[in-house]
């Protein structure tokens, strides 16, 4: 089947306070969709509290027995340790800090801050669109973006025009927003997702757009299929076609981690 072919790697659970259910609860689901393995990637901490739709550093601990817990529950089903850790400016040492706290087996680059006040994604920010150039935001997060990607510091990257997700984009072509990131990945041998969560907001898509995929596959690249699933029901959602999308842009291959190590596959 096509989805024992895929890794979930872009899960979330309760302890980043804003999804349902624990690890054992995303990783059964997972199994019964017929899912190769499951990774689980909560939102990282942060030194201080700046927002409060990540896992707290004080929870970080549970977040490891959480997940050693799922993986005894299920000894013969890869279960895979990460997190999803924001990228911001001058925060390259905490990050550093962060992917030395456990073994991890993956870590998921992601921008969605493009101003240490403005969360671009989160609804409570929506009247600044209408205060701002639409070109001006589009380019200050492509910027951070291709930062992130050329940190080197993640093992692949999220949602990666998570900017669009309001409906909010220039006009005409944007391959020129996406071109540095790109170019960032080919220079560092980085990787992106498809992320189906991006069909369930005001955007009505999947991330990132065709022409990046398209872009991504002239590039030669790997993709991912991640559901960014904040509840265990939606673990693997729209993934087989998902797949369909990424072959007819021109890609064939997937990613697999372990130890931070990673496996490539043709894709299913």
């Amino acid at each position: 089947m096509i989805l024992n072919g895929l890794a979930d790697y872009h899960t979330h659970n309760a302890l980043c306070r804003h999804a349902e259910g624990d690890p054992i609860d995303y990783v059964r689901s997972a199994q019964a969709r017929g899912l190769g393995e499951i990774g689980i990637s909560d939102h990282s901490p942060m030194p201080t509290e700046i927002d409060d739709w990540r896992m707290l550093l004080e929870d970080f601990p549970r977040y490891l027995e959480l997940v050693a817990e799922a993986r005894e529950a299920f000894p013969d089903y890869p279960v895979r340790l990460g997190l999803e850790v924001d990228f911001l400016a001058g925060h390259e040492p905490w990050i550093e800090k962060v992917a030395g706290m456990a073994e991890f087996d993956y870590l998921i680059g992601a921008v969605h801050y493009i101003s240490p006040e403005w969360d671009i994604d989160n609804p409570k920010h929506l009247s600044r669109w209408s205060q701002s150039d639409v070109t001006d935001v589009w380019q200050r997060y492509w910027d951070a973006y291709t930062a992130c990607v050329r940190s080197q510091l993640f093992d692949f990257y999220a949602h990666p025009d998570l900017a669009k997700k309001f409906g909010h984009r220039p006009e005409g072509d944007l391959r020129h927003f996406y071109e540095p990131a790109i170019q960032a990945a080919v220079d560092t041998g980085a990787a992106f997702e498809i992320n189906t969560a991006g069909r369930y907001k005001d955007i009505e898509e999947f991330y990132p757009a065709v022409p990046f995929l398209e872009m991504m596959a002239e590039a030669k690249l790997p993709v991912l299929i991640s559901s960014d699933s904040h509840d265990p029901a939606h673990v693997g959602r729209d993934f087989a076609e998902a797949v369909e999308l990424a072959k007819s842009a021109g890609l064939t291959t997937t990613l697999r981690f372990e130890n931070r190590q990673r496996t490539v596959l043709t894709l299913p």
